[in-house]
């Protein structure tokens, strides 16, 4: 990775009017509006990875710290696990967390991360035990650079890990060595079948730090790098292929190698967290400031990439794609290289496109009372704010994991997982504008507890 550039005070300030005003900062592109990207989670210490779990909401890890925090919109972030034996220094410190694909079964959380017996090692554990971290790859070569660092499951269940050169560029070529490699695994650490050398978990190499690791519908697999000095690239990945460095960095010449689907000079980028939704990645620029939105073509090759929130959060380190349907990103403005302002560093999500415009009707929900495994929300509110008048109206909203509704009244509830939909009854379905009517439910928690149902939204 490289030295930010120093920002001079006039431009700092400009970027600060640029966050106020987000109408002047982007357009919307790859069925996400960067006009209404909003701030979801403040004052986390270098957030470096983005997971989610099955009710919803974040886990996000702290490259320093080495905690891992729970992050729901609007509510502060809380620590829910620590991993131990983290050595941060550099670049190096807790990078990647990953959630099992069978969490609801098995409860597993993947982290990888640099230690202080001076490798770099991927462990597991359960939120209910966060203490219990068995070790499932250990011996990765790790430096205060290049210690590469995500983890993503792919659409075979296998577990993919991106490693960096740790500063010996020599690792990359050398297929004895876990380092410069993309390393595909089974849950549970052991080498899968398919691997394209046998006995390895080495999936493709040449690499110099993979960052960002990505699948399309079509499940190819997608790659962000960190160039040297001159050119930062997005690679299509395939079984055993071989990305070139130190031999070459961007395009290269040799038949052997593989060439990327797409380029940018070290200034405009420096990409590390990627992501895929509606056709299109999403690439999250550290130097660049900036998330690169990449159209693919449907042979998998790129077509012009976009650049959006340029300059309006800083350095941007992770990209997911949450089960809300909304892009999420974290801010790298602690980590020694940014300019971090009060709130730092912050979780930015960006709607898809058509959600958050105006409003046609508004909800407010009141506990009304609570016991130790039960409460009910009464009144939940619905408001015309249109000029019109509506002749229905729907209620979504989130319920926490092991919460369950038991009755409801002046509203037709479903629920499908975690999300319930509350439609209007047949005689408060009507509303003129100002008007407005109420529902109510009651739900009780299998595990105790304090939660409560969240985000609320009225169509």
């Amino acid at each position: 990775m490289r030295r930010g550039r120093v920002i001079p005070a006039l431009v700092l300030a400009l970027l600060a009017f640029l966050v106020t005003a987000p109408e002047a900062r982007a357009q919307a592109a790859g069925g996400f509006d960067f006009n209404r990207a909003e701030v979801a989670a403040t004052g986390l210490q270098v957030p470096w990875a983005i997971a989610f779990l099955p009710d919803g909401s974040a886990l996000v890890s702290e490259r320093g710290t080495g905690r891992i925090m729970q992050v729901r919109p609007g509510q502060p972030a809380t620590a829910v696990a620590t991993i131990s034996g983290v050595s941060a220094s550099g670049e190096s410190g807790l990078l990647g967390i990953a959630v099992s694909p069978t969490y609801a079964q098995d409860g597993w959380v993947y982290a990888y991360f640099t230690s202080t017996a001076g490798d770099n090692r991927l462990v597991r554990l359960r939120l209910t035990a966060p203490q219990t971290q068995p070790v499932l790859l250990s011996g990765v070569p790790s430096a205060t650079i290049h210690d590469g660092g995500r983890l993503a499951f792919g659409p075979d269940g296998m577990l993919y890990v991106s490693t960096g050169d740790a500063n010996t560029t020599a690792n990359a070529q050398n297929l004895n060595s876990l380092a410069g490699k993309i390393l595909r695994l089974t849950p549970d650490g052991g080498v899968p079948a398919g691997n394209p050398f046998p006995g390895s978990l080495v999936y493709s190499y040449g690499h110099r730090n993979v960052q960002g690791l990505a699948w399309d519908a079509q499940g190819r697999m997608y790659a962000a790098e960190f160039g040297q000095n001159t050119w930062d690239e997005i690679n299509q990945i395939v079984a055993g292929g071989n990305y070139g460095w130190p031999t070459c960095e961007g395009v290269c010449s040799g038949s052997s190698f593989r060439n990327p689907i797409v380029t940018w000079t070290t200034a405009e980028a420096s990409p590390s967290g990627l992501a895929y939704a509606n056709g299109t990645l999403f690439a999250a620029a550290l130097r660049g400031q900036r998330v690169w939105a990449v159209p693919l073509t449907p042979s998998g090759t790129a077509g012009t990439p976009v650049a959006e929130l340029q300059g309006a959060y800083g350095r941007l380190r992770a990209a997911a794609v949450g089960p809300d349907g909304w892009l999420w990103l974290s801010t790298s403005n602690r980590d020694g290289r940014g300019t971090p302002v009060a709130a730092d560093d912050r979780i930015i999500r960006v709607p898809p496109t058509g959600v958050g415009q105006p409003e046609t009707c508004t909800v407010t929900a009141t506990t009304q009372t609570q016991w130790s495994n039960g409460y009910v929300i009464q009144p939940v509110t619905v408001t015309n704010t249109s000029t019109a008048t509506l002749n229905g109206w729907s209620v979504t909203f989130t319920l926490p994991a092991g919460h369950t509704i038991t009755s409801s009244w002046n509203a037709v509830l479903t629920v499908n997982g975690l999300t319930v939909t509350a439609r209007n009854a047949a005689h408060n379905g009507t509303l003129a504008p100002g008007q407005s009517t109420t529902f109510g439910f009651q739900a009780i928690r299998s595990a105790g507890g304090a939660q409560f149902p969240s985000g609320y939204r009225c169509a």
